[in-house]
């Protein structure tokens, strides 16, 4: 799979003639492309070029004679091949700023109503314009209100927007965004799995919480989150089937289950956070009175709705500030 967006890096000499035979000629080849000029103004001292190809993918690449910088979303010219890639933070400032701003303007042509919602544009944008993940993350976001149920689409988009603009997943944006958008297909359970972890990110923070996400382990497991010295792993059940033995109560469990056997086997006290937001109203009501357990504590199980309201309950001794 190609991954998020990220930045090739050439320290070869670069002209505008070696663009077109080097660069522009391959693609041509394959998808039929033409060379145009950038939509925005490349840093000073720097020439910048668009290739477009007939099949929707782009590139951006510009150069200043001693160094030059790749960005696409389609094959890669041989002679870029054995460059090092950089993030959007890794880059120079100026011409991360210069790339995210040609792609901001891609989008904004390719998914106008995506751009409304600014900041969750931002963050998701090395996977909205990404190879493998342009076409499922928009229709994740478009069709699927990113994985609330039975919940406009606006609100839904607002409530990612908002918690997204506070900035405090931004060190972490490739490691958190590329999760959503490096499936070779469309996933919508592993999608809102994503996203919870992303709900459990803005429960753990609205309570007080600094947390680091992504916290690889010497047993070769990566954890969700770390609060201080606790570990917490997330989780988010499929909703529950209309068959009648397939129950709230039971997808919760069920999906408990399937982390006590595994990460938190080995990490005795980690908290496990269940995230049921992809849980309908009537479905959640019988989850919140019941409060069951799921075999494992300390327990956290939760559910958002895209007004920022939040309900939930914990078992067991949660070591860290909770917002119910």
């Amino acid at each position: 799979m190609a991954g998020p967006l990220r930045f090739r890096y050439s320290t070869e000499r670069w002209s505008e003639d070696r663009v077109r035979r080097d660069l522009l000629s391959p693609l041509d080849d394959a998808f039929g492309a033409e060379l145009t000029g950038p939509w925005y103004a490349p840093p000073d001292g720097w020439a910048a070029r668009r290739l477009e190809m007939d099949n929707g993918d782009l590139a951006l690449f510009c150069w200043n004679g001693q160094a030059a910088y790749w960005l696409g979303n389609t094959e890669t010219p041989e002679p870029l091949w054995r460059t090092n890639k950089r993030t959007f933070d890794e880059a120079p400032d100026d011409i991360a700023e210069w790339g995210q701003r040609e792609l901001r303007g891609q989008l904004a042509v390719e998914a106008p109503w995506l751009t409304e919602y600014e900041a969750l544009a931002d963050f998701f944008l090395p996977v909205l314009l990404s190879k493998d993940g342009r076409e499922s993350t928009r229709k994740f976001f478009r069709d699927h209100a990113a994985g609330f149920p039975d919940a406009d689409r606006d609100a839904s988009l607002s409530f990612y927007d908002d918690f997204l603009s506070t900035g405090v997943l931004d060190d972490h944006r490739y490691t958190m965004a590329s999760k959503l958008g490096t499936s070779q297909g469309f996933d919508l359970t592993r999608m809102r799995a994503t996203m919870g972890e992303f709900n459990a990110a803005k429960l753990l923070v609205d309570a007080g919480n600094d947390i680091v996400p992504e916290v690889e382990l010497d047993s070769g497991h990566s954890v969700d989150f770390r609060v201080d010295d606790t570990l917490v792993e997330v989780t988010r059940p499929r909703p529950p089937t209309r068959r009648q033995a397939n129950t709230a109560v039971g997808a919760l469990k069920a999906s408990g289950d399937a982390k006590t056997r595994d990460q938190l086997a080995a990490h005795p006290g980690a908290v496990l956070a269940v995230d049921c937001t992809s849980f309908r109203d009537d479905e959640w009501r019988r989850v919140l009175g019941e409060q069951p357990s799921v075999g494992y504590e300390p327990l956290v199980v939760f559910r958002y709705r895209p007004d920022g309201t939040v309900d939930g309950y914990s078992r067991g001794s949660v070591p860290f500030a909770l917002p119910f």
